[in-house]
């Protein structure tokens, strides 16, 4: 059976209506209605096989289910230019934030030297979804102990109206206003952001839990 069969085989039509919603601006005749645990198992299941093998070929796809599943198959790829070969291939078929969002490749983690020029040329794309896969990968790997300041400037700096990739900019500063606090705070308070970006990443950094009460009280002064 084929990898689009299966994804057939599991739709369900209340979970697509409720699907649909969450991605309004993709068309809801392209969405099956599978649940996220059932693409990752099929993902798994067809991982290294002859019929994965063709599935990367077949771009772009019918079904939002399909883009998901293609994405977690490119995830479990092990050697890390063969990943990103496969990676920068699909980026330009994304079209939701959704397909943006769950995939990380496990490759990514320990080649970070090779990472850092990709994420900085992903960031820079003008397609949305591609700067912002490139910034959810600086935000999942480099607000830790391989953070450098001249980051949260890629971030700051990538200007755009398009609401999924304001959204994620806000998410990036409210992350690193957790991780990286003495660093990112001065961006809010030179406002270098949007005003509704500025704003949205303060409450969501107000609404975390690991921001602390004096650092939330600051921020709300911010606003």
């Amino acid at each position: 059976m084929s990898i689009v069969e299966r994804l057939k085989a599991l739709q369900d039509n209340k979970y697509r209506e409720f699907q649909s919603k969450l991605v309004p601006n993709i068309d809801a005749k392209t969405i099956l209605g599978v649940r996220t645990p059932d693409m990752r198992a099929i993902a798994k299941e067809y991982f290294g096989t002859a019929e994965a093998d063709m599935f990367l070929k077949k771009l772009p796809h019918k079904y939002y289910e399909e883009n998901l599943v293609h994405f977690f198959i490119i995830s479990m790829i092990k050697d890390f230019h063969e990943c990103v070969k496969e990676v920068e291939k699909f980026l330009p078929y994304i079209d939701c934030w959704p397909v943006c969002d769950q995939s990380t490749p496990k490759s990514f983690k320990k080649n970070h030297e090779k990472l850092i020029p990709l994420i900085k040329k992903w960031i820079g794309s003008d397609h949305v979804y591609t700067s912002r896969f490139g910034m959810r990968m600086l935000m999942n790997e480099f607000l830790g102990e391989d953070f450098k300041e001249e980051y949260l400037e890629w971030v700051a700096s990538k200007t755009s109206e398009d609401y999924y990739l304001k959204m994620m900019v806000a998410w990036y500063f409210a992350t690193a206003l957790a991780k990286q606090y003495d660093a990112a705070v001065v961006y809010i308070e030179k406002r270098r952001l949007d005003p509704w970006t500025h704003n949205k990443a303060i409450q969501k950094a107000i609404e975390s839990y690991r921001v602390s009460d004096e650092h939330k009280a600051h921020l709300r002064a911010c606003k």
